[in-house]
């Protein structure tokens, strides 16, 4: 019978676990683009900015109220404007204090908030963006209408959203990896 034996092949006892061998776990460093980074804070403030220029182009035109799409373009990203302003100031305070925000009931809020906020950007991006076209080209009607700023104000929220869906994933990936 062929049985190996302690003595042909021995087996060490593994050894005692300390405190050296096993450390606490320790956090990943915060990512760049997430809450209460530089990337972060910068992303707020491009989304602050092209959705606070799309608002204020729509709203200086004189008929946009007439036509509902550009009435939710201007709700949308007035929203966005407010979120994104609010969340920058929350950054630009952990940036100062050197705080992380990654508490999981705060990346839940700010991982909802931007994905409600963005959705409706790009909705009321895509609709008028829609009308816009049906205006310019469907209609061919752009004399009698402020065009340049409708398709201005429209290609400005696109670009606020652009800005936001980083941070909607970021904030995302942040609370599915937990």
């Amino acid at each position: 019978m062929n049985v190996s034996h302690a003595s042909v092949h021995p087996v060490e006892d593994p050894p005692a676990a300390t405190e050296v061998e096993n450390p606490p776990r320790v956090r990943m460093d915060d990512i760049e683009g997430m809450p209460g980074t530089l990337l972060g804070l910068a992303l707020r403030f491009f989304q602050f900015l092209f959705a606070a220029a799309s608002l204020s182009v729509m709203a200086s035109t004189s008929d946009f109220p007439s036509v509902t799409a550009f009435c939710y373009l201007v709700a949308a990203t007035g929203l966005q404007s407010l979120w994104s302003l609010s969340l920058a100031s929350v950054d630009v305070y952990a940036i100062m204090v050197k705080r992380s925000l990654q508490n999981r009931r705060l990346v839940s809020l700010f991982a909802i908030g931007d994905g409600v906020t963005s959705t409706l950007t790009f909705a009321a991006a895509c609709a008028s963006a829609g009308i816009t076209v049906l205006i310019d080209n469907d209609l061919n009607s752009c004399a009698q209408n402020h065009c340049v700023q409708f398709e201005t104000s429209t290609a400005l929220a696109f670009i606020s959203w652009f800005a936001a869906l980083p941070c909607f994933l970021f904030n995302f990936w942040s609370l599915a990896s937990r």
